[in-house]
């Protein structure tokens, strides 16, 4: 509670002139309607009331018996009273019962998840800062850091590494997983690769010297240390308090050579570096009022307190391209990234080149230019957007190494939403995030934890036990991280519950991550959100299937939890079709139904409350997902694509450029069409006096209206649909690629020998595009 206090009360914005930083004029132009507050929330959730659990478990009570009494009072009611209504009728009962129960399972879900939220945030209780020190004075296990990063910018970069790298932790190496190609033509791309490449370096350098300063002083302080019990050394607390002050000072120093663009340059000056250095500043306020009392804390203490300043700065940041190397896997994803890298771990490779290309091969004699790639206990996967708190790292290990969960294989926070957001459907697209927050922290409670892949601390051995290894053109290649589909996360998780592992997600915000900023953007990321789960189902299945053949005991709201976690999206996107499109007959309305939507809205308006937004974005967030509607049933539909093909879906990553990102025509036009269609339903409906779905359709029509115009922007939508039609009737010239050969006729000399000895006859591969003359000679005189 202290550290949240100290949080709040020394935290400045850039409004009162007193925000560290230098600022700039915004990138991006802020919106009317967009985010204003840019204070974050707080660390540990506050403890919700007993009067709030109470009416949580109402909630859920009065949507299960609204739902009761709408199937009894209205469904069976209809064909006891009219045995003889036909056959339309009956089909169109059936499949409205089948809409609005899904519905409400899925509300019941939230309301369920939210409800283990609660409790898990009333019965937390953070541990103090010594028992962490304590823990870790004597540490030997190291982290491994694992940022993979394609085509990002070098700015976003930059600040997650360096989030990365000042978390507190004794042996900590920040690894960039750079996934460009190596050797870009476009020279903007190859200097925005180099500067890429260039940040390991940047930040190794930059921390050199507080390195090596509280190196030496923690190597003074033991050389000179007293033998516990001793009396306390005013020169030795003197020194220490010297070095605190350096340390803040370097920190705050860092801070004010910071350029401020945006909110997310804002957070990390603020929250990242000055939340650091707030932290060193208690510890200053405690050492120096031991001063002041003629006192001083144990030799014990004082060492963990000059190994806290170790764990700072002395870090290792180094650059990885596995597109360098012919031996690793070069497919276009996140997880084999990471896989790429993980299997090298723990052993010492020797590169060779071969033809053109380098391969890596284990080096059995070890030499000066071998590649070591040093093995961890841990590893820490971090999207390129994302940013940590200062004990992210220090925290979620010790989770991890206490009593009771030694079979849990990932820990994470789910990570939260800038403040600040410049743009409305950045602030409504983060509302929706920060709600995600509390419904993981919720589904922890139920053991129903999914690995949510921004961030997450991960036991390697646990890795180890799901590995699966294959060869791919005489390599082994190693995957750990499932490719299958493009939640890759998800499909993980399901796969560590199967080897008798458990998640957990630590009920605090310790991780931040950024919101697509525009429509183009967000229709990339939710579509591939969308796909993936209905494929996974099955694994969930054999899971379940394995753990009870164990007499392990699976609960079954477990499994309600799962199930609507990896499918509600299938049944939501058509259920919403479904009641848009057809016109339902009026007497399967009922109040009802409404009263069993009721408690889902009421809550997500109050967590909305809590988490500093409106209550009001309710509206705003059911606008949001009317008009990403088409969106969602793409990536459904894509599943079921890949489900009924087996050709693996590309990974499409969330663009994060400085300009607006161009949506597909198709994911603009389709909401225009879903307000003309509520139009057309409404004069429908009222000429049969048919009131419900009056009220409905004027509901969506208003509010897709609404979004359409704040999150998508009429002149962005001509601009859009203009270039999806000028993309349609542009076609790119067929360019012929010359034909491959190993024929080089005119002299030895010139004869490439190192490729025919190590590829052989290349016309045999499946990738050879040699043409069929058979006057084609390997000619050597």
């Amino acid at each position: 509670m202290t550290e949240q206090l100290v949080e709040s009360s020394n935290t400045t914005r850039s409004g009162n002139g007193l925000f560290p930083g230098r600022l700039q004029t915004p990138e991006r132009k802020r919106q009317w309607g967009s985010e204003r507050r840019s204070e974050p929330l707080a660390i540990v959730h506050p403890a919700p009331s007993t009067r709030k659990i109470i009416w949580g478990r109402v909630a859920i009570l009065v949507t299960i018996a609204a739902w009761m009494y709408y199937v009894i009072s209205t469904i069976i009611r209809q064909f006891v009273d009219n045995p003889n209504s036909g056959f339309r009728f009956g089909i169109e009962s059936f499949s409205y019962l089948i809409v609005v129960t899904f519905l409400t399972f899925s509300a019941l879900m939230y309301l369920m998840a939210r409800q283990g939220a609660l409790y898990r945030f009333k019965e937390h209780r953070r541990v103090p800062r010594g028992e962490l020190d304590n823990h870790f004075t004597r540490y030997k296990d190291a982290v491994t850091v694992l940022v993979p990063s394609y085509a990002e910018e070098p700015q976003v970069v930059r600040l997650t590494l360096w989030s990365a790298a000042l978390q507190e932790f004794p042996d900590l190496r920040v690894v960039l997983l750079l996934d460009d190609p190596p050797h870009p033509t476009d020279p903007d791309i190859a200097q925005r690769l180099n500067e890429t490449r260039a940040l390991a370096g940047q930040i190794s350098d930059a921390l050199k010297e507080p390195a090596a300063r509280t190196r030496a002083a923690l190597a003074a302080f033991r050389k000179t240390q007293k033998p516990a019990g001793a009396e306390h050394d005013a020169t030795a607390l003197e020194s220490l308090i010297g070095e605190y002050e350096a340390a803040v000072e370097w920190l705050e120093a860092m801070a004010e050579a910071e350029l401020v663009n945006d909110h997310v340059d804002e957070f990390f000056v603020d929250l990242v570096i000055m939340g650091l250095a707030r932290e060193l500043r208690l510890v200053l306020l405690a050492l120096t009022a031991a001063r002041a009392q003629k006192t001083a804390p144990a030799p014990e203490r004082m060492e963990q307190l000059y190994l806290r300043l170790t764990w700072i700065f002395n870090v290792h940041t180094v650059t990885f391209e596995r597109k360098r190397y012919a031996s690793l896997s070069h497919e276009a994803n996140k997880a084999m990234n990471l896989n790429a890298y993980i299997s090298l771990m723990g052993k010492r490779w020797r590169r060779e080149d071969t033809a053109g290309q380098v391969v890596l091969r284990p080096s059995l004699q070890p030499q000066e230019d071998d590649l070591l790639v040093p093995d961890s206990a841990y590893l820490l996967t971090l999207d390129a957007d994302s940013l940590l708190l200062r004990d992210y790292c220090l925290r979620l290990v010790y989770f991890l190494e206490s009593a009771g969960n030694e079979r849990v294989a990932v820990t994470q926070t789910p990570y939260s939403s800038f403040r600040g957001a410049p743009t409305r459907i950045e602030r409504i697209a983060g509302a929706t995030t920060d709600i995600q927050h509390i419904l993981h922290q919720g589904m922890t409670f139920y053991g129903a934890t999914f690995w949510v892949g921004a961030n997450a601390i991960i036991r390697k051995c646990a890795l180890e036990d799901i590995v699966e290894v294959e060869t791919a053109g005489g390599f082994e290649v190693r995957t750990y991280i499932q490719d299958r589909t493009v939640i890759e996360d998800t499909e993980s998780s399901i796969d560590l519950g199967t080897h008798g592992w458990t998640l957990s997600n630590y009920p605090e915000r310790l991780s931040y991550s950024a919101t697509p900023p525009d429509f183009g953007a967000l229709v990339v990321q939710r579509r591939r959100w969308a796909n993936g789960g209905l494929l996974i189902l099955p694994k969930l299945w054999n899971q379940l299937s394995r753990r009870r053949n164990q007499r392990e005991q699976v609960l079954f709201r477990e499994v309600l939890l799962r199930v609507n976690y990896m499918a509600s999206i299938s049944w939501a996107s058509f259920g919403l079709l479904f009641l848009l499109a057809y016109p339902y007959d009026s007497r399967l309305l009922s109040p009802a139904v409404f009263v069993a939507a009721l408690p889902y809205f009421l809550c997500m308006g109050s967590d909305l409350r809590d988490c500093g937004h409106r209550f009001s974005d309710i509206f705003r967030i059911y606008g949001f997902n009317l008009i990403l509607l088409p969106v969602n049933l793409a990536g459904v539909l894509k599943s079921l694509q890949q489900g009924l093909t087996g050709d693996k879906i590309p990974f499409v990553r969330t663009p994060k450029v400085k300009n607006r990102t161009a949506a597909p025509a198709i994911y603009v036009l389709i909401p225009y069409a879903i307000v003309a269609f509520s139009l057309l339903t409404i004069w429908r409906d009222a000429t049969q006096q048919n009131w419900g779905n009056v009220a409905f359709a004027t509901l969506n029509a208003v509010l897709a209206t609404i979004c359409i115009q704040s999150y998508i922007g009429l002149w962005n939508s001509v601009v859009d649909v203009f270039l999806g039609a000028l993309n349609w009737l542009y076609v790119k010239p067929k360019t012929t690629a010359p034909p491959q050969s190993l024929v080089v006729p005119k002299s030895a000399e010139e004869v490439d020998w190192k490729s025919i000895l190590y590829h052989g006859d290349r016309r045999l591969n499946r990738d050879f595009r040699g043409g069929t003359d058979r006057r084609r000679r390997i000619s050597i005189r």
